[in-house]
Parts: structure tokens; C-alpha cells; sequence
């Protein structure tokens, strides 16, 4: 059910063509039109287009009107309540002055300037979810020519007109299981949405897939656990590879020059007890490299073999251009789950360097000249072992950033151990499938850090403590005047400077941030946005 309210508002022109919207009387008439061309833009201006910006992942805007100088002068502008299911993980995506969210099944479309809601497209959320899925988690929309595209909770893919919020078709592209579920935005590249699922503690079987942007009819499916006789397969006897987890909860990134898509897998299933999985359980833990007209897979580089720890690799893998051991290189720059930052090749997925940031971690001694962990002897077992990063890792889904400004990489840590158990558990649907349990380790005081690294030094250059109950999930971006903008620990939208991690300035919005940011600029005016609990809240100079 879509419900509109067409508020007044001046008109919005924009020199790219890509959108516009007229004020008439008592009516708004909207025009949006984003073709596959505006997607491969590599760049961030006044339009955010996808779930990253744009497909390097790196979140970095080019927008300068805000700057260390003037940044303190900043103020909320708006804010947006949902009274959805569940909090808000979204990013915006913003094209032409519209802003378009969502939250758990719900999307809604918002005037970017004053937050006045243009139209809501209402969906209940599903009952009888499993473990994350039914938190009914929505991290935001894609968007190609006048079409928008969201994932439910139950891992349907909507296509709604993205000028009234009218539902166009209506896919359901996870069935024959239903512990699976959805949480990520989609990601389109070219005239394909790709999509992937939630579920990888639950005992599903991860894949990546790809539907027609117009019709909805699947292009092509990749499985990342591997049926009998495929490359990897080893690893699941019997009937578990239908349940070897790798889920791909969280959008990918792209190169248009090499036509490859990259993405990250989850842990396998179960997740604590390996030895019904032996072997390194491909293609858990991976980023995969995808042609994305096929969906074949050129390379992977698997992080975690036979992950015991939950040390997903969803993690947004970055895409950055320089010059590297002395050549030009282009790389991918990915801050793990595992406490290791990693740089590869993206063009052959060549293991660079593995360098650790989680000063705690525990399980493994380093990482070999092949890019392959040297483990300790630490597992779980029916006593409980301490093991760091703990559960909820070293890093996690929320976004890293890397500037363009000062050629550093930022990201969120969590210093956090856990007690891990494991004994053997059969599947059963409707049930997750950790095999067995996770505690806090008490005896370890956690914390969260903001870290900024020189990926061509392999080097820190500072870390940043942050204050607070280490709750918060809040992801980083940067912008071309050498700020960086976070969701800090204390539930405040903080503001550093790039070079020296120094604090610029903060708003406390008196909840924790579950979300990444984003900035965008209409008329001239530049803004960024971040959701927190179940509000949304801008910013910018005043006028």
C-alpha cells in the first residue's frame, strides 16, 4: 500500500539531468531518471545513488562547502521518526532533491531539504523469521531509470515506481528454506539488480543473484557453498552444503573497467562446531570476484578458512586506485572481522598484505605470505574458550571509508573478547544453527576505536578511543575538505579532522547510531544525513 502527501516545494533543477521536481499547485510533479551511466560515475557530488555513494565503496564526497573550518557551525536540520518494526540501518539514497529510505518492509520518499514525507510505501513485516530476519532489518534501496528496488525481510525483491511508490512486481528469490531472510540494499550494475540474503547462523545456503532491473525474470544464481562434485564440495558431506551458511547480507562493489564485481560471504553454518564441515569451507568468509553478466567466478580470496569465530566477510570491500610498492595498482582494501587489515589486487585477487589492527587478537599467530591465517590452538569447546575478536568482531558491516583528501583509510574497531561453546547440533528449520553459544568474557573490558591507516605505508596513523557502552554500529565516510564524519560511541554524529583524529565538533542525538552516513547537496546547500534508533537526522551550515 503506497500513501502520498504532495507537500509544496520549489523547484528542483539540476544541471546533471538526472532528476527534477516542479511545484504546482497543490501538487508536485516528479521526474527521476537514473541511467547506468550516473551509477558508474566514479565520484560522489550532490546526489548519493546508491547504498556507498558509488560502486569504490570508499563513501567519499566531493562536496566542500562544510570544513574543518566552519564545521563547528553546523546544525540539525531535520528530523525523521519511522515507526517501523525495527531501527533504522539505512543509508539514503538521494537523487535530485528526493531522498528515498527505508524501514524494516517499508520505503518511503522524502523532500531532502525540509524531510516532508512525498509517499510511503507500507508492507507488514513477516512473522516467524529466525534470528536476524526477524529484527526485520532494511538497509536501504537501488535505484536505475524510474525504478526503485528494496529486499524484505523474508527475501523478496520489490520493484516500486520510484515517483509515486506504486509496487511494479513483486519477486521471492529465497524459497525451500525458511531460516533465510534479507537485511542489505541491493546493488544494480547495468541492467541487473544483484541481491543476496541473510541467514548464514541458521543453516541456509548462501548465493549471490541477479534479476532483470525491468522484469524481474533471474539472470543468473551463484551459490557460495558448493553441491556434490563442485570445486569446495569436500568440505559439505552429505546433505550439508543445502546448510553451510555464507550468506551475502551486505551489497558488493563494483569496477566498471574490469567488469568485476566484488563480494563478501558470512561465516559457514554451524558456526561454532567445524568438525561436521572439515576442510576450509568454501566459499565462506571470501570475497567473491564476479562477472556480472554471468555471475562466474573469476577469483576469491577466502579470509577465515573453516571459520570457528563468526568472522564474517561482509565487510565492505573498498576499491582504490595509487600507486602501490612503487607501481600503479588497483586494489581492494578490506578491514576484516578477524582483526586483520588486508589489501589484494582486484584484478587477479593477488594477496598484498595482511596487516593486524585488533591489538586483543587471539586466534591466530599472523598471516603467511600466501595471505593465509597461522592459527593458534584455540577453538570452542564444551568448557568455553576465550577467544578475540570476539562475537561481534573486530569490525563489522558498517561502513570504512577511504579519502581521496588524505589518501588514508578509516574504520571502526571494537576491542572485545568472548567465551566461545560448541557440541554438535542438528538442523532444524526454525531454529538457528550456532552449535552451541557465545558469551561476553568478563574478565575483558571492551572498547571502540577509530582507526586511520595509510594503505600504500602499511601503516597506522593514529587511533582514536571512543567513549561510551560500545553499542553503537555506526559506519565512517569522508569528504574533500579532510573531514571525517562517524556515528561515535557516545551517541553523538561526530565530526574529526582527517590528518590528526582531532574533534571538530558533535551532536548528541541521544540514541545509538545502527547506520552509516551520507552527505548530499540541493540548491547549493550541502547536508549530511544518519540514522540512529528509529529517527533520521540532517545537518548543515545555517542558511
Amino acid at each position: 500500500m503506497t500513501r502520498r502527501r504532495w507537500p509544496w516545494i520549489t523547484c528542483l533543477l539540476l544541471a546533471s539531468g538526472i532528476a527534477s521536481a516542479q511545484a504546482r499547485t497543490g501538487q508536485v510533479t516528479t521526474t527521476i531518471h537514473v541511467t547506468s551511466s550516473d551509477l558508474e560515475v566514479k565520484g560522489i557530488t550532490h546526489n548519493w545513488l546508491s547504498y556507498n555513494g558509488d560502486y569504490t565503496g570508499r563513501r567519499y564526497s566531493s562536496l566542500s562547502q562544510i570544513t574543518p573550518a566552519n564545521v563547528s557551525q553546523m546544525r540539525a536540520q531535520w528530523v525523521f521518526h519511522s515507526r517501523n518494526a525495527g531501527v533504522l540501518e539505512v543509508t539514503p539514497v538521494v537523487v535530485g532533491g528526493v531522498m528515498y529510505i527505508t524501514g524494516s518492509n517499508d520505503a518511503y520518499a522524502l523532500d531532502a531539504r525540509t524531510g516532508q514525507t512525498l509517499w510511503h510505501h507500507a508492507r507488514e513485516v513477516t512473522q516467524g523469521l529466525v534470528d536476524d530476519a526477524s529484527g526485520h532489518i532494511n538497509r536501504g534501496v537501488a535505484i536505475l531509470g524510474t525504478k526503485l528496488y528494496m529486499e524484505t525481510d523474508n527475501a523478496h525483491l520489490l520493484c516500486l515506481d520510484a515517483r509515486s511508490g506504486n509496487l511494479l512486481w513483486d519477486i521471492a528469490y529465497a524459497p525451500g528454506n525458511k531460516n533465510y531472510g534479507a537485511t542489505s540494499a541491493p546493488l544494480v550494475v547495468k541492467d541487473k539488480v544483484l541481491v543476496g540474503t541473510s541467514g548464514g547462523d541458521d543453516g541456509v545456503r548462501g548465493f549471490i543473484a541477479a534479476f532483470d532491473a525491468n522484469t524481474g525474470k533471474e539472470a543468473w544464481r551463484f551459490w557460495t557453498i558448493p553441491a556434490p562434485g563442485e570445486k569446495g564440495s569436500e568440505s559439505w558431506p552429505g546433505d550439508m552444503y543445502l546448510h553451510g551458511g555464507g550468506t551475502t547480507w551486505m551489497p558488493g562493489t563494483y569496477d566498471p573497467e574490469l567488469n568485476t564485481i566484488y563480494w563478501g560471504t558470512s561465516n559457514p553454518s554451524p558456526d561454532f562446531e567445524g568438525s561436521v564441515r572439515p576442510g576450509d569451507d568454501l566459499y565462506t568468509n571470501c570475497v567473491l570476484a564476479l562477472d556480472p553478466y554471468t555471475g562466474k567466478l573469476k577469483w576469491h580470496f577466502q579470509f577465515t578458512p573453516h571459520d570457528l569465530f563468526d568472522y564474517d566477510a561482509t565487510e565492505t570491500p573498498v576499491l582504490v586506485d595509487t600507486v602501490y610498492d612503487g607501481a600503479p595498482r588497483k586494489l581492494l582494501i578490506e578491514a576484516n572481522r578477524n582483526g586483520f587489515l588486508y589489501i589484494l589486487d582486484r584484478v587477479n585477487g593477488k594477496f598484498l598484505s595482511a596487516t593486524q589492527f585488533s591489538l586483543k587478537q587471539n586466534w591466530a599467530k599472523g598471516i603467511d605470505e600466501n595471505g593465509r591465517p597461522i592459527r593458534t590452538d584455540l577453538i570452542p569447546n564444551v568448557e568455553g574458550t576465550r577467544i578475540c575478536p570476539g562475537f561481534a568482531g573486530a569490525t563489522n558491516w558498517f561502513s570504512p571509508s577511504y579519502s581521496e583528501a588524505t589518501r588514508l583509510f578509516y574504520f571502526m574497531s571494537l576491542e572485545e573478547c568472548s567465551v566461545y561453546s560448541a557440541g554438535v547440533e542438528k538442523f532444524e528449520e526454525g531454529k538457528a544453527y550456532y552449535s552451541t553459544g557465545v558469551k561476553h568474557s568478563a574478565s575483558d573490558d571492551a572498547e571502540k576505536v577509530l582507526i586511520a591507516f595509510d594503505p600504500v605505508r602499511n601503516r597506522f596513523v593514529w587511533r582514536v578511543p571512543q567513549v561510551g557502552g560500545t553499542h553503537s554500529f555506526a559506519g565512517v565516510m569522508t569528504t574533500a575538505t579532510g573531514l571525517v564524519l562517524f556515528g561515535d560511541d557516545s551517541n553523538s554524529f561526530e565530526a574529526v579532522d582527517g590528518q590528526t583524529g582531532k574533534t571538530l565538533w558533535h551532536f548528541n542525538m541521544g540514541q545509538n547510531a545502527h547506520a552509516s552516513p551520507m552527505a548530499y547537496a540541493v540548491e547549493g546547500k550541502q547536508y549530511f544525513a544518519i540514522a540512529a534508533g528509529d529517527d533520521l537526522f540532517t545537518f548543515a551550515l545555517p542558511d
